[in-house]
């Protein structure tokens, strides 16, 4: 598949500090673990520059919540979660960019309080009004918010590229399941390199 790069961005998805970084609110969920077996922080960075460098634009979505996690609910596990370990607190830490994806001048940064990236206006209305058809999915975790967007971005009318190997969970056997069994008929996979090279 050879990406158009007038009509493909990049998506970036909760690529922050709590969520697979050492010392992050979810670093005993094996969430570290996994992110350093799919190479994952490195994998998005090469394909970001890419981006960049052929004029893809690149957006970060991050999941942030007020201190206290007001506003989010708590009846989805995930959103109790977050509210119990206090994590993706906007203007911590946690909620910061990893080091080596952090947003360059140009790129789009979108904050959210739900899963998938599409909840909400801005980014569709960002992507249509660049002319968008295609966009590459990576980032964290591939089970929960990346899924949750590849399956909205499909809903959308978009043609929807997963990066198997620039996106992690919690372990392999939720990876194997988010891309094998969820990602069927929903998106194309490609491997961080074959996306590098298509651009």
């Amino acid at each position: 598949m050879k990406f158009d790069t007038n009509k493909t961005a990049l998506l970036i998805i909760d690529l922050q500090n709590d969520n697979l970084t050492i010392g992050g609110k979810f670093e005993k969920s094996g969430a570290v673990e996994h992110a350093k077996k799919q190479n994952v922080v490195e994998n998005i960075k090469a394909i970001s520059e890419k981006a960049r460098g052929v004029g893809i634009p690149v957006f970060h979505n991050h999941f942030v919540v007020e201190k206290g996690a007001k506003g989010i609910g708590n009846r989805a596990s995930i959103f109790r979660a977050i509210a119990e370990t206090e994590s993706i607190v906007k203007g911590t830490w946690g909620a910061a960019p990893v080091d080596g994806v952090e947003p360059k001048e140009g790129d789009f940064v979108i904050e959210k309080s739900r899963m998938s990236a599409f909840n909400g206006p801005q980014l569709d209305t960002l992507l249509r009004g660049l002319g968008i058809e295609t966009i590459i999915v990576t980032g964290v975790w591939t089970n929960m918010a990346v899924e949750h967007t590849c399956r909205d971005g499909a809903d959308y009318g978009y043609n929807v590229v997963i990066a198997t190997d620039g996106t992690a969970t919690i372990s392999e056997e939720w990876q194997e399941a988010a891309l094998n069994y969820a990602m069927n008929n929903i998106a194309t996979k490609m491997t961080s390199e074959e996306i590098v090279r298509n651009m």
